[in-house]
């Protein structure tokens, strides 16, 4: 791929982008939220047309209008969500669509005998009558994967192709990437595990904010470089908290605490946490290291399969996050506009729907009531609105974020979980709602702060936890919380020249 540009409205996704992978290798393509890889991906499958820039296979220049032009080409794509229909049999999977058969009618025989030889180049013996939703995840995968390499293609990619499997399942599906690489297929290997970058790639192209930083040989990139091209910062570039490091204050007691190792397949390993009143806990880590997952555990969105969760010393069960309001905690996601705002309420209508919900239908709160918060909330968070009954989606993105945490300090939280709450926002709004949560932890109130940006971790956190493949993997404190450490912490792991 030669000078890939892609543009949206407002958004230049890809600029003069290059991308080249060869024939028996297993490319890494890499780079945090943002940074392009889906939309290189959609323009090399067909399901975006660059608006400039060149393709070729094999020494062929190819433009697919759709994802089944690009698989007649020989790109084969196989998804994070395994896009079969899992009511059908194994050997139905593999030949939908191109089943054989005479006068209207299927060869069964046929059809199962293809579907097991499919599934032999890739060493599985599995009953290919079976139903496919019966199978495990990783067995799921490996269909897919059978089924791409049916249409005799010469590029394989893999999008997030881990990110449900378990230890086990990765050896074996790395396994069959590695046989697949010795017959000479290109392999494009899209995820956001570092210890699975350098355990099965030859080499790695990292993007960030649509533009290529490089191409590089695995062998010869360490981890803390390649975090550091990843973020766009240099370790030796950045200070730590120095003159805006947060003044200590007495903690309290555990506001939050989870034992016996909070667990939920795919989605984060045992991790325990003491969350504390008066204290900013930073939960830091690259994308996919599991962050946003502990706060959906957290806050009962998702439901953890072992461990406990403690609220203020007593055992709790979070069936639903109405469970976790009820016991004092509040979220603030990090899609502002799917999870967070109502667009088309008014800001009061906004503010209040947490107290509300809170309090129950049968206890309205009364004209006077949410006139009263709202002049508090626009006046002590400076929310620019033109009144109170202006439509949310009219605030700028800044002012719809200090809306969503005035909702939910209205409920008195004794925990507050902010995910990524600056993203997205001007540098004066940013540094207005960093005051906010500094004055939150200073009042007593507990926070678990999640945030890309290094050095707003850096900045805010009393204490920083360290995710990295969906593990806590250690913790700093106090004089330890600065930039330089807590991106060694997030790389982890030794390479060659590292």
């Amino acid at each position: 791929m030669r000078g890939i540009g892609k543009k949206f409205p407002g958004v230049v996704a890809l600029d003069r982008v290059d991308f080249t992978v060869r024939s028996g290798e297993i490319h890494a393509l890499l780079g945090e939220n943002g940074a392009g890889k889906s939309t290189l991906i959609k323009v090399l499958t067909g399901v975006y047309a660059p608006d400039n820039g060149e393709i070729a296979l094999a020494g062929l220049c190819i433009r697919p209008q759709s994802p089944k032009a690009a698989e007649m080409a020989g790109v084969s794509t196989v998804y994070q969500e395994v896009n079969l229909i899992r009511s059908l049999s194994v050997a139905e999977n593999l030949t939908l669509g191109r089943q054989p058969g005479r006068l209207g009618f299927l060869n069964w025989k046929e059809i199962r005998r293809h579907a097991r030889e499919m599934l032999a180049r890739l060493e599985i013996d599995i009953d290919v009558d079976a139903e496919l939703g019966s199978l495990s995840v990783a067995l799921q995968q490996m269909v897919a994967i059978a089924r791409a390499l049916d249409l005799k293609a010469k590029l394989l990619v893999l999008d997030e192709p881990t990110a449900s499997l378990d230890e086990k399942e990765v050896a074996e599906l790395f396994a069959v990437m590695r046989r697949l690489r010795g017959e000479s297929m290109g392999i494009v290997f899209v995820t956001h595990f570092l210890d699975q970058v350098y355990a099965v790639t030859d080499r790695i192209t990292v993007l960030r904010n649509g533009t290529l930083v490089g191409e590089f040989p695995t062998a010869e990139l360490p981890r803390l470089a390649l975090v550091s091209k990843m973020l766009g910062r240099e370790v030796h570039d950045v200070a730590g908290r120095t003159a805006e490091a947060v003044a200590p204050s007495p903690l309290g007691s555990p506001a939050l605490l989870t034992t016996h190792g909070l667990t939920r397949r795919g989605a984060i390993q045992p991790i325990d946490l003491e969350i504390r009143s008066g204290e900013v806990t930073g939960l830091a880590g690259l994308l996919g290291s599991g962050r946003t997952e502990t706060a959906r555990l957290l806050f009962g969105i998702d439901q953890a399969e072992a461990g406990e969760i403690k609220v203020k010393g007593a055992n709790a069960q979070f069936d639903s996050p109405r469970d976790a309001i009820r016991l004092g905690l509040a979220f603030c996601s990090e899609d502002r506009k799917t999870e967070g705002i109502l667009p088309n309420l008014s800001v009061r209508e906004n503010l209040i729907f947490a107290l509300q919900a809170r309090r129950g239908a049968w206890r309205p709160l009364s004209t006077e009531e949410q006139t009263k918060w709202c002049d508090h909330s626009i006046a002590a968070l400076r929310i620019k609105t033109a009144d109170a009954e202006t439509p949310i989606k009219n605030l700028s993105g800044g002012n719809q974020q200090k809306v969503l945490l005035a909702r939910w300090l209205a409920t008195r939280p004794a925990l507050i979980i902010l995910d990524e709450p600056t993203r997205g926002i001007d540098i004066g709004a940013r540094g207005e709602i960093e005051q906010l949560i500094n004055k939150l932890r200073a009042d007593g109130m507990a926070v678990l702060l999640i945030s890309s940006e290094i050095e707003e971790i850096v900045r805010n956190s009393t204490r920083v936890v360290v995710l990295r493949e969906r593990r806590k993997t250690g913790e700093l404190n106090g004089a330890d919380i600065e930039t330089s450490k807590l991106m060694q912490a997030m790389a982890g792991g030794h390479t060659p020249h590292e």
